[in-house]
């Protein structure tokens, strides 16, 4: 089946380019943007947090990142896909099945339907009435480690790190326990909710409180989850490298 998305990602940045020679000024597109960013900041190695069934990942190599990533996936389910998926491109790997989080130990995580939405956490009535399969469906306990204890063997030889966090909620636990690999990140990518959609968690001014207070600027900001009967925005991809 043809990856729709990133065939109409491309064909928008087509589209730019076309447009640029003859004088009109069409807009990038988020992927484009990130690429860019990527790109400006020699970064050579992603750290993609939450990758499910590496929809992220498989988007940047294909739209030309020549770096490697390391893959962190907590479900069984999404798991064996992404190993699927990463046997395409050779500087693609895949950890081992675990959480990230604040703690080294095992940890439950609720599955939702739509496999996407599951967290740690659990979901609260304004995300599943924005995105009725979000619904959680079972659980699934599974190990979880903090970013300090497993990060350091798989960026060895590397310059420039990229951590890209999505996991549904549970960011700030993620944050609590990398805070010494945090100071070797170059730039961070963190989805981030706008209202409370996962019990407990930190939204978009605490996260953003966080990170700048530890050397890192606001590049950019992207829609990523928007309730499509309010147009209300919920959640957004916070774009971060440091000055």
């Amino acid at each position: 089946m043809p990856d729709l998305k990133l065939i109409k990602i491309k064909s928008e940045m087509f589209s730019r380019k076309i447009g640029n020679k003859l004088g009109v000024d069409i807009k990038m597109t988020d992927e484009e943007v990130l690429m860019k960013q990527l790109k400006y900041n020699k970064i050579d190695l992603i750290l993609d947090i939450g990758a499910n069934t590496g929809q992220f990942s498989n988007m940047i190599f294909k739209l030309g990142y020549k770096g490697r990533i390391v893959s962190f996936e907590p479900l069984s389910s999404a798991y064996t896909l992404l190993k699927k998926k990463s046997g395409k491109f050779k500087n693609w790997e895949i950890a081992e099945q675990c959480a990230i989080g604040d703690e080294d130990g095992e940890i439950e995580i609720n599955i939702s339907k739509n496999s996407i939405s599951s967290s740690i956490l659990k979901i609260m009535k304004e995300h599943v009435s924005a995105a009725p399969d979000s619904e959680y469906i079972g659980s699934e306990k599974v190990k979880v480690y903090k970013l300090d204890t497993i990060a350091d063997k798989y960026s060895k030889g590397t310059k420039n790190i990229f951590i890209k966090i999505d996991t549904q909620g549970f960011e700030e636990k993620i944050l609590n326990g990398a805070n010494n690999f945090l100071k070797k990140a170059k730039g961070l990518l963190i989805e981030t909710s706008l209202v409370p959609l996962y019990e407990g968690q930190a939204l978009f001014p605490q996260i953003f409180d966080r990170i700048t207070k530890q050397g890192f600027e606001l590049y950019g900001v992207q829609p990523a989850f928007i309730n499509k009967d309010t147009g209300r925005m919920l959640q957004i991809d916070a774009i971060f490298f440091r000055g």
